[in-house]
């Protein structure tokens, strides 16, 4: 893709020499016309210049491409001019993915360049989960003149692929919803498990292992005992990537999105190790659903979802998004016995309606929540008084909220709520 335009550079050129000219010669001062003269040469030059004719050969390096998140990733992009003629002003400006951003050198270059030689620039860029393809490389070339310039785009394919290591040391607390298939989450029904929960009259076929023999031999009466049965639960867990969820603190260039997808996945992670079928979905612009499965290639697929689909991008989507349709199309794809992580700021009144929808209809809610409001101004400490005050309005109505200091580490916030709730409810 080539674009040729005028700079302009020396518009009004002709006029303000013939304007000297003519007063050196009206005043006869041999300097002004002088003046003149000269200036009408190089307005005549730069009209008759010739248009650049670049061609360049490009060439991009990069030190990893599957770094792990925050990882430093060096990139050495190279420019040869393969032509004939010397480029006089060559600018070249790198095509650097908007979620990476450039905390080193610089990528761009402004150099002359003769033919056969090459000029190169070399920046790092901070890895960030997803999948990142480099836009084309814009190439600048002027003439000698400057009043030319021709804009040309170098396509040079390169593509970084970051995919974090999930997982947490620390139980997700789980509602009590939970699935046929035997799991972790202990319930309020009697049968077989680990911790005791009533006596019964024996039954024929009743394990022998269950029976009471301490008290048949005291009493004399036959008894079973029964124990809280543990079961597998049914989670999705749907991360908020609305527009309005990319926020950020003026301390933190991360935004709440980041954050969220992080604590999805360390989430998925651990409630996949612990035998619980899990589910993903988005809550955005981009469509992402995963029903709830089980697995080593579920959780890989989950993973891979996390990290590279455009749902979960590290900036938002430009694509047009009707928040109730897309709440709608989510209800319908729920399993009537999945409970439902919800993964969101609370930065507007959007997100608790949606939590209390969902609990409304059956699904158990627990809403974790990354906090990134500041307080350096007015407005940000009224944010996080409406943001504390949503956050008061779900507990009152008897929804979790896992409330995410990020200053604090995920798994933190996890070990507080668990020390609180004390187990299923």
């Amino acid at each position: 893709m080539k674009s040729i335009r005028e700079t302009n550079r020396w518009r009004g050129v002709s006029a303000v020499a013939l304007l000297a000219g003519s007063l050196g010669v009206l005043f006869s001062r041999p300097l002004v016309l002088l003046s003149g003269v000269v200036g009408v040469a190089f307005a005549a030059y730069a009209r008759t210049a010739g248009t650049p004719e670049p061609r360049l050969d490009v060439t991009r390096t990069i030190s990893d491409d599957e770094p792990l998140p925050g990882d430093e990733v060096e990139v050495r992009l190279t420019v040869e001019n393969v032509g004939d003629s010397t480029l006089a002003d060559l600018r070249i400006v790198d095509g650097v993915p908007d979620a990476l951003p450039v905390t080193g050198g610089s990528a761009r270059l402004g150099t002359a360049l003769r033919p056969g030689k090459t000029a190169s620039l070399t920046y790092t860029v901070e890895a960030e989960r997803g999948e990142h393809e480099f836009d084309p490389v814009i190439a600048i070339t002027r003439d000698f003149s400057g009043a030319i310039e021709v804009e040309t785009e170098v396509e040079v394919e390169t593509a970084i692929e970051c995919v974090p290591k999930l997982g947490t040391t620390v139980d997700v607390p789980l509602r009590a919803q939970t699935t046929q298939y035997t799991g972790r989450v202990t319930t309020d029904t009697g049968g077989s498990g680990v911790e005791f929960h009533a006596t019964r009259e024996y039954r024929p076929g009743d394990p022998l292992s269950r029976v009471d023999w301490n008290r048949l031999a005291r009493t004399g009466e036959l008894t079973t005992v029964d124990f809280r049965e543990e079961r597998a639960a049914s989670v999705v867990v749907l991360v908020d990537t609305r527009e309005k969820a990319y926020l950020a603190s003026g301390d933190d260039e991360r935004n709440a999105v980041q954050f969220g997808v992080d604590a999805a996945g360390k989430i998925v992670t651990k409630l996949l190790d612990a035998g619980d079928r899990v589910g993903l979905a988005s809550l955005g612009p981009e469509s992402c659903w995963l029903a709830p499965g089980a697995g080593h290639d579920h959780q890989a697929r989950a993973r891979n979802l996390l990290a590279t689909h455009p749902a979960f991008s590290p900036v938002p989507s430009e694509e047009m998004f009707y928040p109730t349709t897309r709440l709608k199309q989510i209800r319908k794809r729920l399993p009537a016995s999945s409970q439902v992580l919800f993964v969101t700021p609370l930065c507007d009144d959007f997100g608790p309606e949606v939590a209390r929808r969902l609990d409304a209809e059956g699904h158990l809610v627990t809403v974790v929540s990354p906090d990134l409001t500041a307080t350096a101004t007015s407005g940000q400490r009224f944010a996080r008084t409406r943001r504390k005050h949503r956050v008061s309005k779900l507990r009152q109505a008897g929804i979790r909220v896992v409330d995410w200091d990020t200053d604090e580490t995920f798994g933190v916030a996890l070990a507080r709520m668990a020390r609180v709730t004390g187990g299923p409810a």
